[in-house]
């Protein structure tokens, strides 16, 4: 479970998000909205400790029950998906994928980045470059990658954004079938009810930043 507690992140002219506490099981996808500058980004960077040293935070940040919010990025488990793939271009399909795996022997790494490969319909894409596929296949390549690192928590920043109406209805199917799949606590954040899954708990933000 992924838990925050009376998270407040703030400029020093503004409150961006103001005593914000939520739960998110294992599985489940929590889902953030609001508007361009109510917080949204920031809260995802304080989640993953990559907060600009300029903004002001407080508040706890529990995860599996340890506190990780002073820890490193590094030491916190937590994955994150953006709006672009960022796959490595001077690697093959497959080393994207062993770069997410831990260290072990490398057979049986390669049959794990195979097996990743053809859940997604892509058993034979391990030998290609990233510019060689198409957006929905690097997106799919993207995934996998995040999820291979064995994430303990999974945070999405408007990833399907970029992608056509046809090809984001099937993208969002994806990742939360494998989310749930994977029993990783997630966070959507979005602008778009669209990529809203059925069901899910939704958190929105103020649309304008509350004065300090």
């Amino acid at each position: 479970m992924l838990e925050l507690e009376g998270v407040t992140l703030a400029t020093p002219q503004r409150v961006l998000v103001r005593d914000l506490s939520a739960r998110v099981a294992a599985g489940e996808v929590l889902v953030v909205m609001g508007e361009s500058g109510s917080g949204k980004s920031t809260l995802l960077a304080y989640l993953c400790g990559t907060l600009s040293s300029g903004l002001l935070a407080s508040g706890r940040i529990t995860l599996e029950g340890r506190d990780i919010t002073t820890l490193p990025t590094a030491q916190r488990h937590v994955g994150i998906l953006f709006q672009d793939d960022l796959l490595f271009p001077h690697m093959s399909v497959q080393d994207n994928l062993l770069f997410a795996i831990r260290p072990g022997e490398r057979a049986l790494r390669i049959e794990h980045a195979k097996t990743a490969l053809a859940s997604a319909g892509l058993a034979d894409y391990g030998p290609r470059m990233p510019h060689t596929l198409s957006g929905g296949q690097r997106a799919r390549v993207s995934v996998l990658r995040a999820l291979l690192a064995q994430p303990r928590a999974l945070l999405l920043d408007e990833p399907f954004s970029r992608l056509d109406a046809a090809l984001r209805e099937r993208f969002r199917a994806f990742v939360f079938e494998r989310i749930r799949a994977q029993g990783i606590p997630a966070l959507l954040v979005t602008h778009d009810a669209q990529d809203v899954p059925a069901a899910a708990r939704v958190i929105r933000l103020a649309e304008e930043p509350q004065d300090a």
